[in-house]
């Protein structure tokens, strides 16, 4: 498990923020705990990783910016993926990820 601060950022908010984290095909998941809430709706959007497991989705809003989908997670993995079970990933090209 990686080691520092890391933040997801939208226009200058926190939308996530922790110490511990993993890293996985390039891209930094958050354990579910770090993540503020009161920025985050589930939607129906799923997708299948055929060594992860099935992800779910959410769409992030900070004050009038809504992203949809910018979000995942994977709440049932695979042996594999066991490590990341709920953990959410951002989309680079949507959120600002970044390590303090």
């Amino acid at each position: 498990m990686p080691s520092g601060h890391v933040e997801a950022t939208v226009d200058g908010t926190v939308v996530a923020e922790s110490d511990t984290y993993e890293i996985v095909e390039g891209n930094v998941y958050f354990p579910p705990s770090s993540i503020k809430s009161e920025y985050f709706s589930k939607t129906d959007l799923h997708t299948h990783c055929p060594w992860k497991g099935d992800a779910s989705y959410y769409t992030i809003k900070v004050g009038d910016k809504e992203l949809t989908n910018a979000a995942w997670y994977y709440p049932d993995t695979f042996d594999k993926a066991k490590h990341i079970k709920d953990y959410v990933a951002f989309y680079k090209t949507k959120v600002d990820v970044t390590t303090v």
